[in-house]
């Protein structure tokens, strides 16, 4: 009888201890927002998302989701677990760094538009960098439609791309408002024709920025192009002309420009992590680990 009892809580035991893959799924879901996104984020279909949201809710016996107009968002029990659910994972991810980091090595190349390099990307850079000092990486910065095709082409390993909301064959890290900018207390908002400074012709934001300017029936002409944030910083600071970038890039010595200031409204875009079609080694699939991880913080920030 004693030894019956034993088991009995021993099998009790063991049942609580919890599934540290359920527990991601979750999280994913949390940040996401969305079953849907978070099925891309973690590789697995949407009703293998649901069936482990579920029996992660089984498990607690209460709900964790409710839906409203902008999608999914947490109960009062889902707003509970969640912050104790991301520490713990970030543990789970630290003791599996330690205990196996030393064995991600090799190269890879990474690409990056020109405006997310040194803004939300520089702290992630630095912690891989640090997790896994035998990985030599090469950073590519481009514009998003290059980085996609060198993805395609395979002269890079993964990319943080930059696009429209909407459907996408990468994953969803964040949405961000495409702003107006401009020098503070500048002049070059009101000239007309707009004086307008885009990166390069590929520019990502370019046919969004026009199109915009164009429905709006607003007159620009182009101060600068086909060079470099830098050197498209330096005119907009220079109160030659505004420009258009992610709000979460915006310096602080810039003004994010009002929609009071005559300028039409632009749409928001996705930053998105996309890897090869054919599968990404280690060193690439930890890389991508490290983004989700480091942006999801951010975002968890802010």
């Amino acid at each position: 009888m004693f030894a019956m009892v034993d088991i009995s809580i021993y099998n009790e035991r063991m049942t609580r201890n919890l599934d540290t893959a359920l527990v991601r799924t979750f999280v994913t879901v949390a940040d996401m927002a969305s079953m849907t996104a978070a099925a891309n984020a973690l590789h697995l279909t949407q009703g293998a998302v649901s069936q482990q949201v579920r029996r992660l809710e089984e498990t607690f016996g209460c709900s964790l989701f409710e839906r409203d107009r902008r999608g999914l968002r947490l109960t009062r029990s889902g707003e509970r677990l969640f912050d104790k659910a991301r520490r713990l994972l970030n543990l789970n991810d630290e003791i599996w760094t330690e205990m196996v980091g030393s064995t991600v090595a090799g190269q890879v190349r990474l690409g990056v538009p020109y405006d997310l390099v040194g803004t939300l990307l520089a702290p992630v850079l630095k912690a891989y960098a640090e997790a896994y000092p035998q990985v030599e990486i090469s950073l590519v910065c481009s514009s998003s439609p290059e980085l996609a095709a060198a993805l395609a082409a395979g002269t890079i390993d993964l990319a943080v791309i930059e696009e429209r909301v909407g459907p996408t064959s990468g994953e969803c890290l964040a949405v961000d408002r495409l702003v107006w900018v401009g020098a503070k207390g500048g002049v070059a908002r009101a000239k007309r024709p707009l004086p307008v400074s885009i990166v390069a012709d590929t520019c990502a934001f370019r046919p969004a920025v026009l199109a915009a300017l164009n429905e709006h029936g607003l007159e620009w002409r182009s101060v600068f192009e086909n060079g470099n944030i830098d050197a498209t910083t330096a005119t907009v600071r220079s109160d030659l002309a505004v420009t258009a970038w992610l709000a979460s890039t915006v310096p602080a010595d810039l003004d994010i420009l009002a929609l009071d200031a005559g300028l039409p409204p632009l749409p928001n875009f996705a930053i998105n992590l996309h890897l090869p079609r054919h599968g990404a080694g280690p060193a690439a699939l930890e890389f991508a680990r490290h983004i989700r991880d480091g942006l999801g913080r951010q975002r968890q920030a802010a």
